[in-house]
């Protein structure tokens, strides 16, 4: 059952994942690159221009790579600090004398939840993130 949960919240994660680099960052990337291009067709830079020009280009991707990385670290710790709190609970229940089938079906129960409950923060987080890449690429 933990592993169906993982299961979901790791699709959900790659689709998130995926359509902030299909909608927002490789759209960033792109102009990344043309601007760089245009920086080595300009017949009047010198040879510290050039490369300056190219690394002012891949700023804006660098900077953008920050939130997204935050923002999925911080959603994942989240989740974890549930998980860990359903595990405290399994250990008290197993202390306390339950049954080991009762303690499982209440860690289950209690991921699930936690799951759950994390799933409907996907949406807002990546609508928060696309927001942040979308300022960045200005």
């Amino acid at each position: 059952m933990a592993e169906l949960q993982q299961l979901r919240v790791q699709e959900a994660g790659d689709s998130m994942v995926k359509s902030l680099e299909r909608k927002n960052i490789w759209k960033m990337q792109g102009a990344m690159f043309w601007r760089s291009a245009s920086c080595c067709e300009d017949s009047l830079a010198s040879m510290q221009q050039v490369p300056q020009c190219i690394e002012r280009c891949h700023a804006p991707l660098a900077q953008a790579q920050a939130p997204v990385t935050s923002k999925l670290e911080r959603f994942q710790d989240r989740l974890a600090r549930c998980g860990m709190h359903c595990n405290d609970k399994a250990q008290d229940s197993v202390a306390a004398g339950s049954k080991e089938l009762q303690v499982k079906q209440q860690l289950e129960s209690c991921v699930t939840r936690c799951v759950d409950a994390h799933m409907h923060l996907i949406p807002p987080v990546t609508k928060k993130t696309k927001e942040s890449l979308s300022s960045i690429a200005r």
